[in-house]
């Protein structure tokens, strides 16, 4: 049971009393306390107690420690005490900072908060700095509501860098996983972008190459070599290709199909006159493109200019590797 304010004011006075020194409220401060000899505050407070039994049953902790703890050890308490203080506040403050900067920096997501509040540890630290004019009696009391914050503190300190470290670590592992789902992504497009030319590249070596057997008669429109070739002109100049473009169109295809738009490649199954690989491509240029000569020079002459830019630039690629 704590003392009552009229009880504690009393015995906090009469023990000052009892010591002979100056009471301000009723109350001895530290900086005369520390002057006091610890045999005769012993001695006032039990003096205290004898003399008003009111109050011996209610003799305080803090008039308990008066009486078995020397005063200056109860000063240097609440010095100690006030010093671990600071020192948590300012720990906190720096951790905050640290905190700031990363999160803005690196966009860090932290859980929970990122501050740390001290506000009841800065009361004690202002409590605390008024030690040399605070009544002994209450300095315990003080220091152990100080101690208690700032264990408080240091325990909000410790969780909030803890806490920095665990979001560090997991910013740092997405980095890691995106770099490596990039570079693995990068090796697969390189990859298959070589797969793909070479495949292209085996196509058309394949098209200039092997027997070419001969087609029966046309069995739509004029696909005669004569007519091929009449279309052929037409369509170059469609395009704004002259004469010069059609000879080499002309030594290109007779390489390649003699101008047969049956003509099937039967080690690489290129076929038309354009001799494409698969000859389904042509399909692009129309649905015939099995019987139509003009179909297949149709597609023949985009694949060209898309490829090589004209025929000549064709002929003189086939003329180079013996495909086109």
């Amino acid at each position: 049971m704590r003392l009552n304010h009229s009880r504690r004011t009393t015995l906090s006075t009469a023990v000052a009393l009892a010591l002979g020194v100056t009471i301000a409220g009723g109350m001895t401060t530290a900086a005369h306390a520390a002057e006091v000899p610890q045999a005769t505050a012993r001695v006032a407070v039990a003096h205290v107690a004898a003399a008003d039994e009111g109050i011996a049953p209610f003799v305080s902790a803090e008039a308990a420690a008066l009486s078995t703890e020397p005063l200056d050890d109860i000063v240097d308490d609440a010095e100690a005490a006030l010093d671990d203080a600071e020192a948590a506040i300012a720990a906190a403050e720096a951790a905050e900072t640290k905190v700031a900067k990363k999160v803005k920096s690196s966009k860090l997501d932290i859980s929970g908060a990122t501050t740390v509040d001290t506000t009841v540890l800065e009361e004690h630290v202002e409590q605390l700095e008024t030690i040399a004019v605070t009544p002994v009696l209450l300095l315990p009391d003080n220091t152990a509501d100080a101690a208690a914050d700032t264990a408080k503190v240091k325990k909000a300190t410790v969780s909030l860098l803890d806490r920095l470290e665990k979001a560090e670590k997991k910013r740092a592992a997405e980095i890691a996983a995106k770099k490596a789902a990039a570079k693995k992504a990068a090796a697969e497009a390189a990859a298959k972008k070589a797969a793909e030319e070479a495949a292209a590249s085996a196509s058309s070596s394949s098209s200039g190459s092997g027997s070419v057997s001969g087609g029966s008669a046309a069995s739509s429109g004029d696909n005669s070599v004569a007519g091929a070739k009449a279309t052929a002109r037409a369509l170059l100049a469609d395009r704004g290709w002259g004469s010069d473009q059609f000879s080499c169109l002309d030594k290109l295809w007779q390489k390649e199909s003699g101008w047969n738009y049956r003509a099937y490649n039967s080690s690489s199954g290129a076929y038309g006159i354009p001799q494409a690989l698969p000859g389904s491509k042509m399909g692009s240029a129309g649905s015939d493109w099995e019987t139509s000569a003009a179909t297949q020079i149709r597609w023949g002459l985009g694949y060209i200019d898309g490829r090589y830019g004209t025929p000549c630039g064709a002929w003189d690629h086939s003329q180079s590797v013996g495909w086109y």
